[in-house]
């Protein structure tokens, strides 16, 4: 997964150069497919706002029915974002767990540490004859 995103990445950086349109094509359909697996991870870690990020650039970069700005000079901010963006959650630390088994984890080691109730004392037979 890393380095498809160092290689999203590095094609965003790429395309900032004169190229033919075949380029931007695949371009096009690679930033598309990287920002729709990034998209499903972030929402499966409900991290929203990294989402709505990441939902700009598909559809900014989406080959269906493609976004035209007919300008260079608009583009190549976009794809050096875009590329800044795809280094910085290839390179940033993965999230641990999900927030759902994070909170059983935590109720779990609550579990383990054991309490003294009344009823699990140990009674001496010896002190129950004596009274």
């Amino acid at each position: 997964m890393k380095l498809f995103l160092i290689f999203c990445a590095i094609s965003c950086f790429v395309g900032i150069f004169r190229l033919p349109i075949e380029y931007y094509t695949f371009l096009r359909i690679l930033i598309f497919i990287g920002a729709s697996i990034i998209i499903y991870n972030f929402l499966s870690f409900r991290q929203y706002y990294f989402s709505i990020i990441f939902l700009i650039i598909l559809i900014l970069f989406n080959p269906f029915i493609p976004i035209y700005l007919y300008r260079k000079s608009l583009w190549i901010p976009i794809d050096t974002i875009t590329g800044i963006l795809f280094l910085l959650v290839a390179f940033v630390e993965k999230l641990e767990q999900k927030p759902e088994e994070k909170m059983i984890e935590e109720t779990s080691n609550h579990s383990i540490r054991s309490k003294a109730y009344s009823r699990d004392k140990i009674i001496n037979p010896r002190k129950l004859n004596q009274e």
